[in-house]
C-alpha cells in the first residue's frame, strides 16, 4: 500500500508583498524630498536674451570700486540692509535686481543675496546682452 503525501509545496511566488514595499518606500522618499529645503539661496539667472517675468521693485548695483547703489543713491555696506528694508516696506512680493560688476569678488555680491533671502526678497541677476 502506498502512502501519498498530502503536503504539497507550492513553487508560486506572490508579488503583492513585494509591489508594498515598493509603493511604501517610493511614498517615504516623495514626503521626504519635499521637506528637503535647500540651503543655497533662490537666484534667478535669466539667459543674456530673455526680459525677466516679475516686477523688481529697487535696483542694487555693485561698480567696480566695490560702492553700492540703491536705486542710484550711494550707501555703505554696513547701512545696505537698513536702506533695502526702507525701500522695499509695504510692497506685497519685494524684488531686487542685482547689476554687479563683472570683477568684483564673489563675496560682495553674496552680500546682497544674503541680505535677500533673510529678508524673502526675490532676487534677479543682470547679464548683459550676447
Amino acid at each position: 500500500m502506498a502512502i501519498e503525501t498530502r503536503n504539497k509545496t507550492s513553487v508560486e511566488f506572490s508579488m503583492a508583498s513585494m509591489t508594498d514595499i515598493v509603493f511604501l518606500l517610493l511614498i517615504f522618499f516623495i514626503i521626504i524630498s519635499t521637506m528637503v529645503s535647500p540651503s543655497a539661496l533662490r537666484v534667478k539667472l535669466p539667459t543674456s536674451n530673455a526680459k525677466t517675468t516679475g516686477k523688481q521693485t529697487v535696483s542694487v548695483s555693485i561698480d567696480a570700486n566695490y560702492d553700492y547703489y540703491v536705486g542710484g543713491e550711494l550707501t555703505s555696506e554696513t547701512y545696505l540692509e537698513v536702506t533695502l528694508q526702507k525701500k522695499l516696506a509695504g510692497e506685497k512680493t519685494a524684488g531686487i535686481i542685482l547689476h554687479a560688476d563683472e570683477n568684483i569678488p564673489m563675496e560682495k555680491a553674496m552680500l546682497v543675496m544674503e541680505i535677500a533671502n533673510r529678508n524673502k526678497y526675490e532676487l534677479v541677476l543682470a547679464t548683459k546682452p550676447e
